[in-house]
């Protein structure tokens, strides 16, 4: 059994923890030595998974901007040579590059390590792993940890080989070509985007090559491009779609440049948004009808797979005017990927499984999520409207609807067991919203409660769900009314009072 210090790394189907020392007293606990072990872990758990000595193993290493990249990227490398196995070093990268590099012709390795925290602040760090067949599931990293903490590696009389490759580079070329190919402009062949002014902000992380390496050679101007050199101190603002800073600093970039496309991405570039020429965010449920409607007119009817705080608007949006189904899962982007994938082998045909935070994977991209790619789609769908009729790429969606406010509230539990404390208030609402005329409870509804208020009580809906690995209910509502969030938030208060251990102080501040 995993003790309590390495279950503690272990975030999802990820590695997460404190790398750089001195914010809020946290000390590091990714450590060296515990790096080491993790990555010593991986190559046996290779080994065992494709039947290959341990010198027959070749590893691919990447990291994003992260200030601790360069010392755990070293601790990886070493621990790997000096069991026998083969690392190919490919610095600044993005997690859907590394990837790539177990898939792309002529690279095909074994796995791959990307060194990486996502969004979070720069203290953190991270690893995540992939094979062939895509993300190490949660299992997997359990395995994986078991194998570190026991820490008995056989040593090796021979010391494995070090190559060092500029794969971002090669992942950047097959983002190139698949546009060039899929637009297959009349005159700017080799340059489809040309006449194209689009601004991308990296905010200081991995996907600043987008600018050099794939909008460039494909004719776009990119003018006012903005934090695109790797810091991973994060100086201009967290590199996050979801982030109102960051989105403001896009939008600001697009306004200010009379772009007709602004691009973000969070830091390793699995994620993005957008921004349209208007300023407009294209992020959330705007990203997922967007991409809706162009995964829809390529394999019409077939099922979108979403988390569980998408908007009714989308749904109606994705089935009403699009024709596709909507199929609304868990929150967490591999638990949408897996169910997309497990539609698919049960004959339902999904193309796209999408979060709100904007993780997005295509069953033609291996099911990776990758904000680089979703963003390719975008540019290729946006070059086609252009030669086609002049419109622009935002007009796909302008027949969704919004709420007219939206509210996330994060409520603490206060207790060590949460997740049965947290069971017992989602089933007991559950109990309790049955008896009252004004709320349906949704039918189809996989994660915690969802359910729909009257005109008279707010005119929107709520999901009450437990967080996925924190002692936290998120409550998400909206609503089609000025002062509906207010009032479903007042009808959920007497419930909730009942519970002691549950924080509500946000809501009750928020109502008065």
């Amino acid at each position: 059994m995993i003790n309590k210090e390495w279950k503690k790394l272990q975030n999802g189907s990820d590695i997460r923890g404190i790398a750089v020392d001195g914010v809020e007293n946290q000390p590091i606990n990714l450590t060296n030595d515990v790096v080491g072990k993790i990555a010593k872990a991986f190559l046996v758990w290779l080994c065992n998974k494709t039947g290959k000595s341990v010198d027959e193993i070749k590893i691919s290493v990447g990291n994003d901007s992260r200030l601790s990249a360069e010392r755990l990227r070293n601790a990886i490398i070493d621990n790997i040579t000096s069991l026998g196995g083969h690392v190919i070093h490919c610095g600044l990268a993005s997690t859907p590059a590394m990837f790539m590099s177990t898939v792309v012709k002529g690279y095909e390795y074994d796995g791959a390590i990307m060194i990486t925290a996502s969004h979070l602040p720069y203290n953190r760090n991270g690893m995540k792993f992939f094979i062939s067949e895509g993300g190490l599931d949660k299992k997997d990293i359990t395995e994986i940890l078991l194998l570190a903490q026991a820490d008995k590696f056989n040593t090796h009389d021979t010391i494995g080989t070090i190559q060092e490759i500029d794969f971002i580079s090669v992942y950047a070329k097959e983002l190139v070509d698949k546009i060039i190919k899929e637009v297959n402009h009349p005159v700017h062949k080799e340059q489809p985007l040309k006449g194209f002014k689009i601004v991308v902000d990296a905010g200081n992380g991995a996907g600043g090559f987008f600018v050099d390496k794939v909008l460039k050679p494909l004719g776009a101007n990119t003018t006012g491009s903005q934090f695109l050199e790797p810091d991973g101190s994060f100086p201009n603002h967290i590199p996050n779609p979801e982030d109102k800073d960051a989105m403001e600093a896009i939008k600001r970039a697009v306004i200010k440049q009379k772009a007709d496309l602004g691009i973000i991405f969070d830091t390793d570039v699995d994620r993005a948004g957008a921004v349209d020429s208007d300023g407009n965010e294209i992020n959330r449920n705007r990203l997922i009808a967007l991409m809706s409607s162009i995964v829809l007119e390529e394999y019409p009817g077939s099922t979108i797979v979403t988390d569980s705080i998408t908007s009714s608007g989308l749904a109606k949006f994705i089935e009403n005017e699009l024709g596709g189904v909507h199929h609304r899962y868990k929150r967490g982007y591999k638990n949408v990927i897996n169910e997309a994938i497990r539609l698919n082998g049960n004959g339902t045909e999904s193309h796209l499984a999408i979060e709100t935070s904007g993780h997005g994977a295509l069953k033609e991209n291996y099911f990776l999520d990758d904000g680089a790619y979703l963003i390719a789609k975008i540019l290729i769908k946006m070059a086609m409207m252009k030669l086609e009729n002049g419109q622009m790429i935002y007009q796909l969606i302008s027949n969704l609807d919004e709420p007219t406010e939206e509210k996330e509230f994060r409520m603490k539990i206060l207790v060590d067991n949460f997740k049965s404390y947290g069971e017992k208030i989602i089933a007991d609402l559950t109990e309790y919203v049955q008896e009252d005329s004004a709320i349906v409870v949704a039918l189809k509804n996989y994660e915690g409660i969802r359910a729909s208020c009257d005109k008279e009580n707010g005119d929107g809906w709520f999901l009450l769900r437990l967080s996925l690995h924190d002692p936290l209910m998120p409550l998400n509502i909206e609503s089609n009314m000025v002062g509906g969030v207010k009032m479903i938030v007042s009808k959920l208060i007497p419930f909730l009072n009942q519970y002691p251990e549950l924080d509500i102080s946000t809501l009750k501040v928020f109502v008065q």
